[in-house]
């Protein structure tokens, strides 16, 4: 059981047709934002009635449809200076696919017996990307270290040393922002882990999903960056299309062609009226539109309304900390005391009908990092993309539970 079906199965419960009452503070499903919503709705009546036969009525190319993959050139060479062609692009059925590809091409037995591993380099990171090996101790992962910022917050640092010591390297992988904490990489932090990657001649896969350009969930000053050791993946599901499953990567020929394969060979392509969809976006600046107009301003004023029902709601006496991050869907809350347990709250909370998600799901073998670092069961993410409502009424369950958990100690 990972951490991803873990939250999928909450999924599961939380919509079936006898789900009412749930409290869902667990899933990244994207706000339910009006103009985000009816602006792809409007888009893709468009494409409908004007593309449907040629779009889904015939098979297309593994790369993606060339709408889209010229689109995307076009784009990123005009906002980044990049000069990719559609050698450098590939598109998926969502960017989870293309991890698991990039997963499957890049990491496992290597000819001369080690193992070429999945490396995050900073845990906590994307449940997901937990169960994209299938070798059993394909996926490893770096223990941060941890700053204490103010009375209540905190922040994760790499751990470079320990990063570049390991020689099981077959692919790095990061998210940024991260799920879950937000936290954003900086400048100096990228050219050091394009370093790593050079050394070791593998790829650094960096994940965008709520970063820059779109769909700036949260704030990122970092622009993506174009190397020849760098996958830049990017994804629609965090803009609004979470179901239609559209993602792509852009990187050297000599990784995405190989990807290119995987995905003719696997699933044929990517949904192609959806391409469609996109591939509009981008190309009459709709995209951005909602990305710094309606998105950006959505998450930035949540997460500060959030911050303040944590200071307002929470117990005064527990040691409760917040990572510090810029807008994004997540809070990621620290509780440090020995009574408390990840896994006991989020039993609880269930009894309460409210669901959040257990820290341990984005460590790599949480249970062997304790005792000195005993955050990866003292921690829990919630979602702030429920309605106003129902995060106030769940977040006072979440305080009575602590409240429980400590009188029970």
């Amino acid at each position: 059981m990972s951490g991803l079906r873990s939250i999928m199965e909450d999924v599961a419960t939380s919509t079936a047709a006898d789900a009412s009452g749930w409290l869902n503070l667990s899933i990244g499903n994207p706000a339910s934002i009006k103009e985000v919503t009816e602006a792809w709705g409007n888009l893709t009546t468009t494409v409908v009635a004007q593309d449907f036969a040629t779009a889904s009525s015939r098979y297309g190319p593994s790369r993606g449809m060339p709408a889209l993959v010229e689109e995307i050139a076009h784009y990123f060479n005009a906002r980044y200076g990049w000069g990719i062609t559609a050698d450098n692009v590939v598109v998926g059925p969502g960017s989870q696919m293309l991890f698991f590809i990039a997963a499957a091409l890049f990491t496992g037995p290597a000819k001369a017996g080690s193992a070429r591993r999945v490396v995050l380099p900073m845990t906590p990171d994307y449940a997901g990307y937990l169960g994209l090996s299938l070798e059993p101790d394909g996926v490893a992962g770096i223990a941060p270290a941890v700053e204490l910022t103010g009375d209540r917050g905190f922040r994760y640092a790499f751990d470079f040393e320990s990063l570049e010591r390991r020689p099981d390297i077959g692919m790095l992988l990061l998210s940024s922002p991260s799920n879950p904490t937000g936290r954003n990489i900086d400048g100096d932090e990228l050219t050091r882990l394009i370093g790593v990657a050079r050394r070791q001649d593998v790829p650094l896969i960096v994940d965008h999903a709520y970063g820059a350009p779109f769909p700036r969930v949260a704030a990122s000053a970092e622009a993506p960056r174009q190397d020849d050791h760098v996958i830049n993946c990017f994804t629609l599901s965090k803009a609004g299309l979470p179901a239609e499953r559209i993602g792509f990567a852009i990187g050297p020929s000599r990784y995405v062609q190989p990807m290119v394969s995987f995905m003719a060979n696997s699933v044929l392509h990517a949904p192609q009226l959806m391409q469609r969809v996109v591939a509009r976006a981008l190309s009459s600046g709709l995209l951005d539109s909602l990305a710094s107009s309606v998105i950006f301003p959505f998450y930035r004023a949540r997460r500060l309304h959030v911050e303040r029902l944590l200071n307002d709601l929470l117990p005064s006496s527990i040691d409760w900390r917040l990572h510090a991050g810029e807008g994004g869907m997540f809070c990621w809350l620290w509780i440090d005391h020995g009574w408390f347990d990840d896994m006991a709250l989020y039993r609880l909370m269930k009894s309460k009908k409210v669901f959040i998600v257990p820290g341990r799901h984005f460590f790599v073998n949480p249970l062997s990092m304790a005792p000195s670092a005993t955050y990866a069961t003292r921690c829990f993410r919630i979602s702030l993309t429920a309605d106003e409502p129902v995060i106030e009424e769940g977040l006072t369950r979440i305080a009575e539970g602590l409240t429980e958990l400590r009188g029970a100690s």
